[in-house]
């Protein structure tokens, strides 16, 4: 068994996001539109696979493809050129919005595209006038997650460690 720290962050408005500085303009975000179930299994399985996202494996086509088609949900994907480099998930509920799931493929790690692709995640959040914007991380995933949530504006409002 294994102890795990889990935070959830929260930010209430545009004015308190600290933008990142964005990267070369061959990198750019797009709105998977419309869905495309592979897309978003590709990158859980792929960037997850360091950080033990395990709650989706045992998932079905059907499944991926009920969950990426949601009204609900938005994928939008970072691309240098044409090559894929991460992407986040938007989970819209009626009052807020959860930044779902959100990472980098491992050769784009350490480029400074986190905190870029976690500012147009906040940004996209806000989208629909949501009164927060909310995510949580844990102990497992990237070793700069949980600063650069906070370097982006966004205020832990609950910790808890579980067990695994």
């Amino acid at each position: 068994m294994n102890k795990i720290d889990r935070n959830y962050l929260e930010i209430y408005s545009l004015d308190d996001l600290v933008e990142s500085n964005s990267p070369s303009k061959e990198f750019n975000i797009d709105l998977v539109n419309p869905p495309n179930f592979q897309l978003n299994r590709f990158f859980y399985k792929n960037i997850g696979k360091n950080h033990r996202w395990i709650d989706r494996l045992d998932w079905s086509e059907k499944q991926w493809i009920d969950y990426s088609s949601s009204k609900k949900v938005k994928t939008y994907v970072l691309k240098k050129s044409n090559d894929l480099v991460g992407y986040f998930e938007l989970n819209i509920h009626q009052d807020e919005t959860e930044i779902a799931y959100l990472g980098l493929l491992e050769e784009y790690h350490n480029k400074k595209l986190g905190s870029y692709l976690l500012s147009i995640a906040i940004k996209k959040s806000f989208f629909n006038k949501p009164k927060r914007v909310w995510v949580h991380t844990c102990s497992l995933d990237h070793k700069n997650a949980l600063n650069n949530y906070i370097s982006r504006g966004m205020k832990v409002f609950k910790k808890e460690t579980v067990t695994i």
